[in-house]
């Protein structure tokens, strides 16, 4: 008797040990090699954004181009700001014309692949829009409200400090292509 209550026990608690961990539950598969992530890219990011802020003051015209590196970097860091974030580990690719958002998301016990598609265009006031292509959660349903939550990340990074409107700067091409974004345009 003892010993069948023993193994009870001990099945019991295997049973509520595996409840507390996360099951990978599949996803998309990261289609492109791992991007690092640094405090130094996000510095870079800000340094070149400082540099065409001074050319634009020069000319009137300014350029910025971003890379997979500081965009993965900078999504990183603001994403850690964020208590309960909708994906974590993100890795952001830039190809053919499009923002490509792989991370992980956590439900519960379960952790999933996501990849997220995204498009910009530019409206007539030259403000971004972001548009959501796709996005796949794997198993998991996607989050309610999730084309205004990444909206909004995006156009926070497109308004915020590091972005054109914050310079006073209209867009008037957004090119994405071979891990590059460049962003262009006019002081107002």
């Amino acid at each position: 008797m003892k010993r069948h209550t023993a193994i009870s026990l001990m099945l019991l608690a295997l049973a509520f040990a595996s409840l507390a961990c996360t099951m990978f539950v599949g996803g998309p598969d990261y289609t492109e090699k791992a991007i690092p992530v640094s405090t130094e890219s996000v510095g870079q990011l800000q340094d070149e954004l400082q540099k065409a802020k001074d050319a634009a003051l020069q000319t009137g015209v300014l350029t910025l181009t971003i890379n997979e590196m500081q965009l993965t970097s900078l999504l990183t860091y603001k994403l850690q700001e964020d208590p309960d974030p909708f994906i974590t580990d993100p890795q952001v690719y830039l190809r053919d014309g499009q923002i490509k958002i792989y991370g992980k998301a956590v439900q519960g016990n379960f952790e999933a692949n996501v990849g997220i598609v995204l498009s910009i265009t530019l409206d007539t006031e030259g403000k971004p829009v972001i548009n959501v292509v796709s996005a796949d959660f794997g198993p998991l349903p996607a989050p309610t409200g999730l084309n205004s939550a990444i909206s909004a990340a995006v156009e926070e990074a497109f308004t915020g400090s590091i972005g054109p409107a914050a310079i006073g700067f209209r867009l008037e091409t957004v090119t994405i292509a071979d891990g590059v974004m460049t962003l262009s345009g006019r002081t107002k």
